[in-house]
């Protein structure tokens, strides 16, 4: 194994090198994109040149060590700067074809980071193919289901030589749920993940299309069908449609929801019952967990629309007094921001007060371990509200000795600790980022209030995408200046990562020998 010069414990060349594998691979990702710009006769030389610079890219790296050896910090260090890498050179085509607002570096990496963390937060002032080609916005939504199993959680499943230390890999890109070892061989898992993955989204493409082929669907071509199948099982929220969902009949965005519950749940459930275990969605209990939440969640917001809301639109028409029109809304958008899908069956910047103060609750819930949904997830939620109901319980028995029980086993000390420590540094970042965001806009004269700076971090750091006021579900993040823009893209980097991957990188004991 190479040393670096510089005498650091970190063997940076190892990481580098496969960093540069991945990268090179991304080319391979190009293709589908590259074959509709050939149907379309539009955006050919701009793919066929990404293709080329990520190859270039990344065969330079692999160059740094021809036998690169991974540890524990070598791993943290090529997980963290593999979707760096993959983000800066995925924004490529989007710089080469110089189409609308996103043609700027800093603008398309920013649209490339939310695609391939799967938040959905976007720069585009303009969404449609008035501005951009198809095959461009195939990319766009194409990065967010590359990224929503996760980048690296591909890699090991098809690159053999990280099948050695893959399990670190997997670790590092999931730190705190961790990956649930499905076969005795980590590269089977990854795969296994991923079939259960892509069976899934083509089942949502096959009957989206079919919706469109029976008439319950006008809008919902062969086009739109597979763009959003990419982005449901992501939890990622792009759509090539401005209007988002609400641009889609009542039966697309029924169909819809199940998606994005079953895109927030632990896809290890899927693998067991598709192996004839159909009992453990009962016996396992944070999905218990995770469908109760919904299901508390939705009656609420439905309540609060059939009852007062001013919910309302244009397309949509009032929502107060329709039992069907209450539930659906109420339904899908807290499936889609407990889920961090982003999605919006219509602008919920017009909801009353309340409606809206229970979906910026939801914002931070975030999905199950083990799915595609980001924030701080469900599993967290669930160890904090039983290890206050044992602290209630020992405060009263101060003799008993009661360990925190999750599915039948007890939970290390250390695990529990740890869940409160990340949920800690989870919302200390939150507030320190939205009041950093919001100085940044009065230093450059941004007209922003300081709800709108905090709900942009909730949703940048929760990879959820849309969030309230001037970053609402009809809205976009092109007015934030850049140097905010930046930030954001280091935000959702970390919140994909869930914090600690990265931050390590910080801390000279990292680094040093």
């Amino acid at each position: 194994m190479a040393q670096s010069m510089l005498n650091l414990r970190v063997d940076w060349r190892a990481s580098c090198s496969l960093v540069g594998t991945v990268v090179k691979w991304l080319a391979v990702a190009m293709v589908f994109p590259l074959v509709l710009a050939i149907f379309y006769g539009d955006g050919v030389t701009t793919f066929l040149a990404s293709m080329a610079l990520a190859v270039a890219v990344g065969w330079s790296l692999e160059q740094l060590d021809d036998d690169p050896d991974l540890g524990a910090r070598e791993g943290f260090l090529m997980v963290a700067l593999t979707w760096l890498g993959v983000s800066i050179i995925g924004a490529a085509p989007y710089v080469i074809a110089g189409e609308g607002t996103v043609a700027h570096p800093v603008n398309a990496l920013f649209e490339t980071m939310s695609g391939f963390t799967t938040t959905g937060a976007t720069v585009m002032a303009n969404i449609g193919f008035e501005d951009h080609s198809r095959a461009l916005m195939m990319w766009r939504q194409q990065t967010q289901w590359l990224g929503g199993m996760g980048i690296v959680v591909l890699a090991v499943a098809i690159l053999p030589e990280l099948s050695v230390g893959g399990a670190q890999l997997m670790d590092a890109e999931a730190p705190g749920p961790g990956i649930q070892k499905l076969t005795p061989r980590i590269a089977e898992t990854a795969r296994a993940l991923w079939k259960a993955y892509l069976g899934i989204t083509a089942l949502e493409m096959g009957l989206l299309f079919s919706l469109h082929l029976v008439g319950l669907a006008p809008n919902m071509t062969l086009y739109q069908s597979v763009a959003h199948g990419f982005t449901t099982m992501a939890t990622g929220g792009f759509s090539p449609a401005a209007r988002s969902i609400e641009a889609f009949s009542a039966a697309v965005q029924w169909l819809i929801i199940p998606f994005m519950v079953a895109a927030g749940t632990n896809f290890a459930l899927f693998w067991h019952a598709l192996n004839g275990e159909l009992e453990v969605f009962g016996e396992d209990h944070e999905f218990r967990f995770y469908v109760g939440v919904l299901a508390v969640f939705s009656g609420l917001l439905a309540l609060l629309l059939f009852v007062g809301g001013t919910a309302e639109s244009a397309v949509v028409g009032p929502v107060a007094g329709n039992l069907e029109k209450a539930a659906r809304h109420a339904v899908f958008q807290v499936a889609s921001l407990v889920t961090t899908t982003g999605y919006a069956s219509m602008d919920f910047n017009t909801w009353g007060t309340p409606a809206q103060y229970v979906l910026f609750m939801a914002l931070f819930i975030g999905g199950s371990a083990g799915s595609t949904g980001g924030a701080v997830k469900i599993v967290r939620w669930l160890v904090i509200l039983k290890s206050l109901k044992r602290e209630l319980f020992t405060t009263v028995h101060p003799e008993a000795v009661r360990p925190v029980r999750l599915g039948g086993r007890s939970l290390d000390e250390r695990a529990v600790r740890g869940i409160y420590a990340f949920t800690l540094l989870y919302f200390v970042i939150f507030f320190v980022a939205g009041l950093l965001v919001y100085l940044d806009a009065a230093r450059t004269g941004t007209s922003i209030v300081a709800l709108d700076a905090m709900s942009a971090v909730a949703a940048t750091l929760g990879n959820v995408g849309p969030g309230f006021g001037m970053v609402g579900p009809m809205n976009n993040y092109l007015p934030f200046p850049w140097t905010s823009k930046l930030f954001m893209v280091f935000l959702m980097w970390i919140g994909r990562l869930e914090i600690l991957p990265v931050l390590v990188l910080l801390t000279p004991a990292y680094w040093q020998s």
